[in-house]
């Protein structure tokens, strides 16, 4: 098969994710390789999510390997044959891919939770903040690259609108809903924005306010995408060298008792929701 010369964050997943079920039954890549009629050299390339693997081919390993998780097979066997095309497709070659990777986790996910200090979720946030906090981070970028990463911000909301919207519950700490990235006016409109979404139902917004005891988590900052399988959940963070995809499984249990403690320094749904009302009267 054709080698990828730059495989997407959901290829290097699935590899990751055949080499942990090779390396779990104790078996060289030599081996399960001759097994599957192939290389070593090739079976690297497969877990390294640069050369694709067939669905048989998939079901001899997780077999070989005495795999007998039948509904984490059929996940990978999803990972493996999908041929989405998704949306985020328009972008290649006009944004980082970075960019197409964190569309296509949310879009395969089937549910999501985040934690933000700094800023508004880029979920909610309206077309003028997207822009103007762009715009501040990156003052160099021309228009012609400036509106292509607030167009596809503003597209990946699909995932919590429309006739089938995943459950996302969000935490945000005060100073993100307080600073102005632009103006009064786009600050408002933020605010309204995250009430309107709030009562649609499937978004679950939660604020910590600055007076809070007992909070210690300034760098709590992080998405965490459920799975179609605990197996295969996500976390992401940010990293001085750019978004970090975590899967492994101590990372993904530390994030989700991350979750849980700011969580419990935070305001109740309703509470949260009479908190951002009050912060429009005052501006």
């Amino acid at each position: 098969m054709t080698m990828r010369n730059q495989p997407t964050a959901r290829q290097v997943r699935l590899g990751s994710e055949l080499r942990k079920l090779r390396d779990a039954a104790g078996k060289p890549a030599k081996e399960v390789a001759a097994l599957l009629g192939s290389s070593s050299a090739h079976m690297s390339q497969i877990e390294a999510g640069s050369s694709a693997i067939s669905e048989e081919r998939l079901r001899r390993l997780a077999a070989h390997c005495a795999c007998t998780d039948e509904e984490l097979i059929e996940a990978l066997v999803s990972m493996a044959t999908d041929r989405t095309r998704g949306w985020w497709e328009e972008y290649r070659g006009v944004l980082p891919q970075v960019h197409l990777d964190v569309a296509e986790a949310e879009h395969h996910a089937t549910a999501l939770r985040e934690i933000v200090i700094t800023y508004v979720p880029g979920l909610l946030q309206t077309p003028d903040y997207a822009r103007a906090v762009f715009s501040y981070v990156r003052p160099e970028l021309p228009e012609s690259e400036l509106a292509p990463r607030v167009e596809h911000r503003m597209r990946r909301r699909c995932v919590i609108e429309g006739d089938n919207p995943m459950p996302y519950e969000t935490i945000v700490h005060e100073f993100a809903l307080r600073v102005r990235v632009a103006d009064r006016q786009v600050a408002l409109a933020q605010l309204r924005r995250i009430l309107d979404e709030i009562e649609q139902g499937h978004v679950s917004v939660r604020v910590i306010p600055t007076d809070q005891d007992g909070f210690g988590g300034a760098a709590a900052s992080m998405m965490y995408l459920a799975g179609p399988v605990p197996e295969l959940d996500t976390g992401l963070r940010d990293s001085p060298t750019g978004v970090l995809f975590i899967d492994a499984q101590a990372q993904l249990k530390q994030l989700r008792t991350l979750f849980r403690r700011v969580r419990e320094a935070s305001l109740d749904p309703v509470a949260s929701r009479d908190f951002i009302h009050r912060l429009t009267k005052e501006l």
